[in-house]
């Protein structure tokens, strides 16, 4: 039986939900890699090298992380845009505006309360010395993203305060520096709904010319991290939601799903741009050449062209049928339902259960001697206990991170959904809350 329209629509927009997953894992395994491979972040093993597998084109896609951040940019944009821009374009403004207002007092409230959580958490790791062992490892990313526990009951306080407050004001927290996306992101999506709001009342293919003409203003000035990426993301929800566009594409199915695979595959290999090193291979150095070319000048190339490749393989993932029905299928979706969690919690478990698990048995190498006053020198870092250790480790750990993030999204999450309703009911106007919900968080 054919499925229907809205089983259709359904799953069109699933596949945000399943790319959002692969981002999780993404991150998940950058961070990995960061702490025992860096030299996966190099094209080479030296200038005009031997490559390992995954310092190759599109297999290094796996093990870098700046990607998934402009994944989360770009569905900040087409998310948090579809349901306004479908009300606009049926003539319900006030409809749309007031959604608008809601989502994003509510977006505020379920972005920042869960991440307060999470750094409070991490805090008490660090004060009750979960982190010791963390300090002591072979690993440079585990030990400078390590905390050290305060020196005394009222500068912990204190410290937790100022890591709440500097997660949003500078990006810093000392206690989970991965947050520092999060202040960047929230301004995304605050950047999308004031756009949606300002552009309501515009005919849709104007807004589609305005919005574009905003992407080609943070192009150049240099905004690669979030303003190309959530300013693709409304062009993208336009385009999903646009009927001309879309029966356009369905009369042409085959067509599409052929000619939108070189936009993916394009995009799969600007993604794969090395973070250090560009120089040191032939296909990297041809990707500078072509950088200094269409970004700006005194751009970063290694945040660009991540930026730019999401930007690219999206475009072909909206034309290409097969490609979206992959990445609707349910295992991914559930990925993407645990994304944020994920996010929050993996950086913690890195340092505590993955670290304990792989570095745990290790002897700690003898002391290298003295020094000329006579004092013993520190030992060397601890060393990972073996490659099987590793190979049995890393599974086990990503199963237990995302047995954690289902309880996250299962308690925490609703708790936090409920704090944020609390202060709406408490803050908000008497005939705004008797409105029925236009959007989602």
């Amino acid at each position: 039986m054919a499925p229907s329209s809205t089983q259709q629509k359904q799953r069109d927009v699933k596949w945000a939900d399943g790319l959002r997953g692969i981002a999780s894992v993404l991150v998940v395994t950058a961070h990995i890699c960061r702490s025992l491979a860096p030299y996966l972040l190099t094209p080479t093993l030296s200038e005009n090298g031997p490559s390992l597998l995954f310092q190759r084109p599109f297999l290094r896609d796996m093990v870098m992380g700046r990607a998934s951040i402009a994944i989360f940019g770009v569905l900040a944009g087409y998310v948090n845009a579809l349901g306004p821009i479908k009300r606009t374009r049926v003539g319900n403004i006030d409809a749309a505006l007031s959604g608008i207002a809601k989502s994003a007092f509510r977006r505020t409230g379920r972005f920042v309360i869960p991440a307060m959580v999470a750094t409070t958490s991490s805090w008490l790791l660090c004060q009750f010395g979960a982190y010791r062992l963390a300090k002591q490892v072979k690993s440079n990313w585990i030990r400078d993203t390590s905390p050290s526990p305060s020196a005394s009951f009222a500068s912990a306080f204190t410290d937790l305060f100022t890591a709440l407050i500097t997660t949003w004001t500078s990006g810093a927290n000392r206690y989970d520096r991965i947050q520092w996306t999060l202040t960047y992101l929230l301004r995304g999506s605050m950047l999308v709904y004031l756009s949606m709001f300002a552009t309501a009342y515009v005919r849709p293919r104007f807004r589609m010319l305005f919005y574009g003409l905003l992407y080609c203003f943070y192009w150049r000035c240099g905004d690669a991290l979030i303003g190309i990426n959530v300013f693709w993301g409304l062009i993208l929800a336009e385009l999903t939601l646009d009927p001309d566009v879309q029966a356009w594409a369905a009369d042409r199915e085959l067509l599409c799903s052929a000619v939108s695979t070189i936009p993916i595959v394009l995009g799969l290999f600007f993604i794969s741009y090395p973070e250090d090193k560009p120089e040191w291979a032939r296909w990297s150095r041809g990707l500078i050449k072509f950088g200094q070319i269409i970004f700006p000048g005194g751009s970063e190339f290694a945040r660009f062209y991540p930026g730019f490749g999401i930007n690219v393989l999206t475009i072909g993932i909206l034309f290409n049928g097969p490609a979206k029905k992959l990445l609707a299928h349910p295992a991914l979706c559930w990925m993407g339902k645990m994304s944020f969690a994920v996010y929050l919690l993996h950086a913690p478990l890195i340092r505590t259960l993955l670290t304990w698990m792989l570095f745990g048995a290790s002897s700690r190498p003898p002391s290298k001697g003295k020094d000329d006053k006579g004092h013993d020198l520190p030992p060397d870092w601890l060393p990972v206990a073996s490659r099987w250790v590793c190979a049995f480790a890393i599974p086990l750990f990503y199963a237990m991170l995302y047995r954690i993030a289902a309880y996250w999204t299962t308690h925490v999450d609703p708790w936090c959904g409920r704090v944020t309703n609390w202060i709406e009911e408490a803050t908000f106007r008497d005939e705004a809350r008797a409105e029925k919900p236009i959007l989602g968080s």
